[in-house]
């Protein structure tokens, strides 16, 4: 009887489970599609300013006025990765995919000789503390934000362009997960500081003859543009990681959902087995007792 009773409170506790996990799955369901709509619509600037951003580092001449944002600090030394996370768990692999890249990136280059930094942005970045307890420059909190919009986008990119001016980094990472469907998110390195020039851009600025004006001058554009690139790119981060953090969610709670019903179903046999076996030892009792008599 011992056994019959534990199995109906597994069995019982696993549906209250599955109750729970459907819910779930039914909420992140609900929030994807306003996450996904706003990663995709935020993608086309983000990626316009990026690329303008490019362009114009690759066309206007650096000198010793320049920002750091655009010429760098002249060196390459300690890196700082920004790791963007969720503030939640129950997402799957999203968050640990996340880690992982930042974790591969940071050992490439002390493989080089660099020294590795970490700016956590989202409370589930946490977990690098095991691997680096050194490391943490930074732990960015967002979780006080029901809804994360461009002032906290901003707030981040103030704190690191302070940080990069006061000399603490060279060169700045961004990772975190690029939506593309319910069940694919891709984790997504980039740098963010300075202005990152890819070399055929600066090589198709190099062979055109074309005279650039700028109105304007280009300092004052660029003094404008390349703060908010860093920010905008935050914020493109945080769209992609809410989208991202949605669509895990959702596959990992129908995981869960169905895996809880295979689950009822092969306890459900086994009381059934256990109750079976319980009423033929009583059956058999009663048949030998009345026998003796």
């Amino acid at each position: 009887m011992a056994s019959l009773k534990a199995l109906k409170i597994r069995i019982g506790s696993v549906k209250s489970t599955q109750k729970i996990t459907k819910a779930m799955k039914m909420v992140a369901a609900a929030k994807l599609r306003r996450a996904q709509e706003a990663a995709i619509a935020g993608r086309p600037y983000a990626e316009r300013l990026e690329a303008v951003m490019a362009s114009l580092a690759s066309k206007v001449g650096v000198t010793e006025g320049s920002s750091k944002l655009l010429a760098g600090t002249g060196k390459d030394q300690v890196h700082l990765l920004v790791v963007a996370t969720s503030e939640r768990g129950l997402a799957g692999a999203f968050n640990t995919n996340i880690v992982r890249a930042a974790r591969k990136k940071a050992e490439e280059l002390e493989r080089q000789g660099k020294t590795v930094r970490f700016y956590l942005a989202g409370k589930k970045g946490r977990v690098l503390r095991r691997f680096y307890p050194d490391g943490i420059v930074a732990d960015h909190e967002l979780g006080q934000h029901k809804v994360l919009g461009f002032d906290q986008a901003r707030e981040v990119a103030d704190d690191l362009i302070a940080r990069y001016e006061a000399g603490e980094f060279d060169v700045a990472h961004l990772f975190y997960a690029k939506f593309q469907s319910a069940l694919v998110q891709i984790p997504i390195g980039q740098q963010i500081i300075p202005v990152s020039v890819p070399t055929g851009t600066v090589s198709a600025a190099n062979d055109g003859d074309a005279a650039v004006e700028y109105e304007p001058d280009e300092e004052a554009i660029l003094a404008e543009l390349l703060p908010r690139n860093v920010a905008i790119q935050i914020f493109r981060a945080m769209q992609e990681n809410a989208a991202s953090e949605q669509g895990s969610r959702m596959t990992a709670m129908d995981n869960a959902t169905r895996n809880a019903g295979d689950m009822i179903k092969r306890l459900s046999i086994q009381y059934n087995r256990a109750r079976q076996a319980a009423i033929t030892t009583e059956l058999v009792e009663i048949i030998s007792g009345a026998e003796a008599l």
